[in-house]
Order: structure tokens, then C-alpha cells, then sequence
């Protein structure tokens, strides 16, 4: 099996030998990434992986990364002579950018393994989807879970996942606690994985394919409205962004590309009119090229300032059009090895904390659902009742242990809002509660 996956690197993934196959570079990213897809792709529930998928996880990434012991830079050593003198020779030490995030991200591997592991004792479970829907709506329907048998948000557009099951009285103090804290481990994974991709990409040399595709200008990357601000002479990025349209994923990815397109577009015109900068080429990193007074240099660092507080507002933007492509014509295999891992890592850590967020939902729903069961028993028997009751002690907004999925709460948008939003079916426009989410979109996708 080991003779196989490295004959299939070596070959660049062409088996045939025809001489068709990718760079190695390319190769071993993709190995990782498939790799990751077959150990992971399913992880549908919070459950300790298996142990046939976390043995050839272990073993195949142990092959995979061994080919970094041979990324080394040669470094000068003082070494002594029997008879008592020095000489200096040249001896290999690992390359500094693996010798500093791949222990890292080794470390974070396993802890995301070990969080896994420590889903093997829980106080929830899952059911099948269509039992859910088959036991009605209501708190009656227990497994429901929620208000009138919906849902949470994520599960309405990932309809394929199994539904959370907690206790009638919703999960204890301690399993809460614990929940919480394997989101937030998982949630500090994520970041780090995420610093050390956007680093090493960072880093890539910027191929000439994707220079030689860009327009000739600023202006065609943006449009009339992007380059009308950028070359206003008060240049706010915040309130552009503001002014657009960012409704979605896709629009906001668009937006990315433009912006990035036009930073480099103006950056290869400044470097056409001082070719004979002392400062790095465009085929590695392009970095500033002229002074702050020229027109382009100018422009261009206003469309960087601006991407940079687009990625700040969306911090889980996928990967741009230049990413894809450094990844596609990069040549250094070191550079694959720590962004393929960190990439898998990262990818992890999301659907992890997506899984956690749907069993925190669950639970704050069968709360509030038990908390209006005892206030109708109450009014049954006679009992007085204040009109405005203190909250539940088992609200989440008093909780220490909050989820980003708020508990339901009264709809505060006017009805026009309501229509025009086109996530809401017809049946909906009756509900009293909407769904408030915190900082990470209720809607958000899974990472692949």
C-alpha cells in the first residue's frame, strides 16, 4: 500500500505513465485532501471516529508527511578536528516554516482526534430525519425538539443530517459545560489552523497564469460603482462595504476576486513603468513596488485596505480565485505539505463546532419548550401567575455557556422585511418567533 502511494506521487496521480500527471507539489496537496475527504468526509454526528478510519488516518498521513524529513536547508556548522582545530561545513537542518508549523498542526490533529474521542459517554443521541418528522409537531413530539417541530436553521438547508435527541429536560449543567468547552477548544483550532493556511498562502509565489488573466486596469477588476469610491478623495472601506451587495457567499466571494484582481492589476502597470525597481518581481511576492505618491501604488493600497476589512467581516471566506490558483502552480512541495494539512484541519474544526452548535440549539429549544410546559400547568391548577415572569434560569441569555444559536425569539422585522426575505416559506410569515443567530451564520456551509 506504501509502495502505492508513493509511486502514485511520483507519477503525479498518472499511473499510466504516459508522462501526464501533475506536479509533486500538487500531488501530495491532493492526497492530503482525499485523504481527509475518506476519514472524515461523513462526520454527520459528535462521535469517536472509527477505529479502521482512524488507524489509516494516522498511518497515511505518517507516509505523507515523512517526505517533509527531506525538505532541509544547509546551514554552516563549526565542527573539531581530532588534533584540536575547527572547520566549517555545511550540514541540513529543517526548512524553518516546516521545522515551525508542522509540529503545530500535528498537535492540533490530535486534539481534534482526542475531542472526538471524547464523545464516546454523551447525554444526547441521534434519530433519523424522517422519524423526527413522523412523530409530529409540538413539545408532545419529544423528539422535535423545538417550537412547532421545526428545525434549526443549518438543518433546514442540510437536510441529510441525523437530528439531535437530548433528555426531555434538556441537557445538564455539566454536559452543557463540557459541550461548551469542546466548541470553544475546537473554535481556537480553527483560528490557528486558519492563521497558518492564510500565512503559507501568503507566502506562495504568485503564478504567471493568473497575472496573465487579469484586465489591463483597475477599473475593469471593479466596476463603476467599487472604483468610483476607491477613487473618491474620502475613502472609507467600511462604508463601502456597507454600500455592497454582500447578501450571500457567492456575491461576497465575487467581491473578493474583483478587489484582489484589481490590487495586482494596478500593481503590473506600476511595474511596467519602473521596470528597473530594486524590489521583489511580480512572479514571487508582489509586495509595494514605488513610492506612496504614485497614482497606481496609490490605488492599489486602498483596494488592499479594503480587501483586508472585507476578510475581517468575513472571516470564513473561502478561498479566492488567487488562492486556488497559487495552490494549483505551486512548485514547493513543503509549502503543499502545510497547506493541505492546514486546510484539512481547519475544515475539521468547522463542521466539529457546526456539529456542537445543532446539539446547543436543540438544547435551548427542549428548555424553553419544558419551561412553557410548567407555566401551562400552573395555570390549570388555579395557581397565580404574574404576568411578566422571571426567566427561565435556563435561558441562554443567562447562561455562561452561550451558543451562537440564540434561542428563539419574538420577530422584531416589520412584515415587509418578512417578505422580502426569500429564505421564508408562505407558513412561515405566521410564525411569532424567528431565529436570532450570534457571530457565526446560522446558514453558514460545511467546509470542504
Amino acid at each position: 500500500m506504501m509502495k502505492e502511494r508513493f509511486a502514485k506521487l511520483l507519477l503525479g496521480e498518472d499511473m499510466s505513465g504516459g508522462g501526464k500527471g501533475v506536479c509533486s507539489a500538487l500531488a501530495i496537496s491532493n492526497a492530503i485532501t482525499n485523504l481527509s475527504a475518506s476519514v472524515f468526509g461523513e462526520l454527520w454526528r459528535l462521535e469517536p471516529l472509527a477505529l479502521q478510519k482512524k488507524v489509516m488516518w494516522r498511518r497515511e498521513m505518517e507516509w505523507l508527511l515523512s517526505v517533509g524529513d527531506s525538505i532541509v536547508d544547509l546551514v554552516p556548522s563549526i565542527q573539531q578536528l581530532p588534533g584540536g582545530g575547527t572547520y566549517e561545513v555545511m550540514v541540513p537542518h529543517p526548512r524553518a516554516d516546516m521545522q515551525m508549523n508542522l509540529p503545530a498542526l500535528k498537535k492540533l490533529d490530535a486534539m481534534l482526534i482526542s475531542m472526538l474521542d471524547g464523545f464516546c459517554d454523551k447525554d444526547f443521541c441521534y434519530v433519523d430525519r424522517g422519524i423526527v418528522l413522523a412523530q409530529g409537531d409540538g413539545c408532545n413530539a419529544y423528539s422535535s425538539n423545538v417550537p412547532s417541530g421545526r428545525p434549526s436553521v443549518r438543518q433546514e438547508e442540510k437536510w441529510w443530517l441525523p437530528h439531535p435527541k437530548v433528555p426531555s429536560k434538556g441537557l445538564s449543567e455539566d454536559a452543557r459545560k463540557k459541550l461548551q468547552q469542546y466548541r470553544d477548544c475546537a473554535n481556537q483550532i480553527l483560528k490557528a489552523a486558519l492563521a497558518i493556511n492564510s500565512n503559507v498562502l501568503a507566502e506562495m509565489e504568485i503564478p504567471g497564469a493568473y497575472l496573465e488573466t487579469l484586465p489591463k486596469n483597475g477599473k475593469e477588476c471593479l466596476g463603476e460603482i467599487m472604483y468610483r469610491y476607491i477613487t473618491a478623495e474620502k475613502f472609507s472601506p467600511e462604508c463601502l462595504l456597507d454600500c455592497l451587495d454582500l447578501s450571500s457567499e457567492h456575491r461576497t466571494l465575487e467581491v473578493a476576486n474583483r478587489i484582489e484582481a484589481a490590487v495586482y492589476a494596478w500593481r503590473i502597470k506600476e511595474h511596467k513603468k519602473h521596470p528597473k525597481s530594486k524590489r521583489a518581481s511580480l512572479s514571487s511576492k508582489v509586495k509595494g513596488l514605488v513610492s506612496d505618491g504614485d497614482k497606481n501604488s496609490f490605488l492599489s493600497q486602498r483596494a488592499e485596505t479594503l480587501l483586508h476589512s472585507l476578510r475581517l467581516r468575513f472571516p470564513g471566506l473561502p478561498q479566492t480565485s488567487l488562492d486556488m490558483s497559487k495552490i494549483q502552480y505551486n512548485k514547493d512541495v513543503g509549502q503543499s505539505i502545510l497547506e493541505s494539512y492546514s486546510r484539512v484541519m481547519e475544515s475539521l474544526a468547522f463542521n466539529i463546532m457546526a456539529r456542537i452548535d445543532d446539539v446547543i440549539f436543540v438544547d435551548d429549544a427542549t428548555k424553553r419548550c419544558a419551561a412553557s410546559e410548567s407555566v401551562s400547568i400552573f395555570n390549570r391548577g388555579g395557581l397565580h401567575v404574574q404576568k411578566r415572569m422571571a426567566p427561565s434560569p435556563f435561558s441562554i441569555q443567562h447562561s455562561p455557556y452561550s451558543s451562537p444559536f440564540a434561542t428563539p425569539t419574538r420577530c422584531l422585522s416589520p412584515p415587509g422585511r418578512i417578505k422580502n426575505d426569500h429564505h421564508l416559506k408562505a407558513a412561515d410569515l405566521n410564525m411569532p418567533w424567528t431565529y436570532a443567530t450570534g457571530k457565526v451564520p446560522a446558514s453558514a456551509p460545511e467546509r470542504h
